[in-house]
């Protein structure tokens, strides 16, 4: 038996609830993992809310790290006894024991603990391929402007010190002065709080009316018509979440109005479709933490029975950086 949360029906925080669970045995293309950490993502709250509906009863989590306990048939990267760490779909990470797919879980570094693995693989890998793989048509270059929304959150502050270390210069938006704060204190060129200050305006003067190349957007509804406004022409908008509500539709005429904008809709689940694909990701981001470049910063820690608290704080803006759950 395991320790796991669960959800009977979509809602509030009030509908998680830390039931014992049967794990089995792996089946082919499956490990059984025993969890030390688990990561806390806002995705969570949208499987919880059904924005992003899931079959019911639920367990949530979609990232965690620990020791590898069995491995079915079929899987040959990992062994029992193996320190791994991951990102991945289905949810199920909020618990004790799990078994999984074993696409998307890897070998984690000795060099690297389970709390920061715990931490990392969703956000990491979700800046990785915004920052790598989610290009303007003219490209990126070091010295170009970025627009980084939610810039002091988990993937906010990853992706400050990442791009720092690809010579970019990114400009955050924060709803705070001391989250603004701690953008610029890991690698932001430039920080903006959007609660006090019109971002659009801002990015304008930064940029000496030229606009950013590329837009990173996981706030959504909140953020979207502004941020168009930030684009340079012939640049992209990457919308990759929704913390404020989902996109409202607009016509796509608003795009050549506004500079023959590009606009994608990315998923880190997408990038990861291939173990070969995975992995590569997951080595590019294990390289550059284990370098210093990028140091991930765990600012909140929950017992998992915790959990209600923890997605009330979430979804209140009172995190920055990573949170993890912790298991007693």
């Amino acid at each position: 038996m395991s320790l796991a949360v669960q959800i009977r029906q979509h809602g509030g925080p009030e509908e998680l609830h830390v039931v014992d669970v049967a794990v089995g045995d792996p089946g082919p293309g499956e490990i059984r993992i025993r969890h030390h950490a688990v990561g806390l993502n806002f995705i969570d709250v949208y499987h919880r809310t059904g924005l992003y509906p899931l079959s019911m009863p639920a367990t949530l989590g979609m990232e965690g790290a620990g020791i590898v306990e069995a491995v079915g048939e079929g899987v040959t990267h990992l062994k029992a006894g193996d320190r791994a760490a991951y990102a991945s779909n289905p949810p199920g990470s909020y618990s004790e024991v799990r078994v999984m797919p074993a696409k998307t879980v890897c070998k984690l570094p000795d060099a690297i603990g389970f709390e920061t693995g715990a931490a990392m693989m969703l956000k990491g890998l979700t800046a990785q391929y915004l920052l790598k793989k989610t290009l303007p048509a003219e490209g990126l270059q070091p010295g170009d402007h970025v627009l980084f929304h939610a810039a002091a959150g988990g993937v906010g502050l990853i992706a400050c010190q990442w791009a720092k270390a690809l010579g970019l210069q990114l400009i955050g938006t924060a709803g705070s002065d001391e989250k603004c704060r701690l953008a610029l204190a890991n690698g932001a060129a430039h920080a903006i709080n959007y609660r006090t200050e019109d971002f659009a305006a801002r990015v304008k003067d930064i940029t000496g009316g030229k606009g950013v190349k590329v837009v990173y957007d996981s706030v959504g509804k909140d953020t979207w018509e502004k941020s168009l406004d930030c684009l340079r022409p012939f640049g992209l908008m990457a919308t990759f979440g929704n913390a404020s509500g989902p996109v409202p539709a607009f016509p796509p005429g608003l795009l050549g109005a506004k500079g023959s904008l590009y606009v994608t809709r990315q998923t880190l689940f997408t990038h990861m479709a291939t173990r070969e694909a995975t992995q590569a990701m997951a080595d590019d981001l294990f390289a550059v933490v284990q370098s210093g470049a990028v140091k991930i910063h765990i600012e909140q820690r929950y017992p998992l029975r915790d959990v209600q608290q923890a997605h009330r704080d979430l979804e209140a803006r009172k995190t920055t950086g990573c949170t993890i759950l912790t298991l007693e």
